[in-house]
């Protein structure tokens, strides 16, 4: 399904060119990627469930998307399960796109570099620029890739963060 909803995105942004067409078909893995490099590049990312508990509490229109992650552990974790019901809502009441992601180590390796070891991952937020200016095609594609998935109800779409 995801796959499917990907490509109506794709169709919706109306890429031009060949270049363009190329890039505009990547998956959504791919393009969550791309927004994350990007924001880390630029110091938009906050990790970790509580700091970004602390951001959404702070400044909650700086925020522009949420991104969950799971592990192995999180099933047996109730108090991480009931953070992330409360980081989900707070997304749902202030408009922010959320997804999940089944890889927190491939996530913690995105975020934290080749050498850096984050023991919490769980959730990764990225934040807007002070001065407003910046727009970034990945993360677009994201927002509408999310659009999507609410119309679909599919509040919270999962999405595959590509190997290395």
């Amino acid at each position: 399904m995801n796959e499917a909803l990907w490509l109506l995105v794709v169709a919706h942004i109306g890429q031009k060119g060949a270049e363009d067409q190329n890039s505009s078909m990547q998956s959504p893995g791919k393009s969550l990627k791309e927004a994350l490099v990007c924001a880390q590049s630029e110091g938009r990312l906050t990790v970790g469930v509580y700091e970004s508990a602390k951001i959404m509490t702070d400044d909650p229109d700086s925020v522009s998307f949420c991104v969950l992650a799971t592990d192995e552990e999180f099933e047996c974790d109730i108090a991480l399960q009931i953070h992330f019901t409360l980081i989900q809502s707070f997304c749902f009441d202030n408009d922010i796109s959320i997804v999940r992601v089944s890889d927190m180590q491939r996530l913690a390796e995105l975020v934290g570099g080749k050498t850096q070891q984050l023991e919490d991952a769980h959730c990764v937020l990225i934040t807007s620029p002070a001065d407003g200016s910046w727009e970034d095609p990945s993360l677009e594609k994201l927002h509408l890739f999310c659009e999507e998935s609410r119309r679909l109800n599919d509040w919270v779409p999962e999405i595959s963060l590509p190997e290395r």
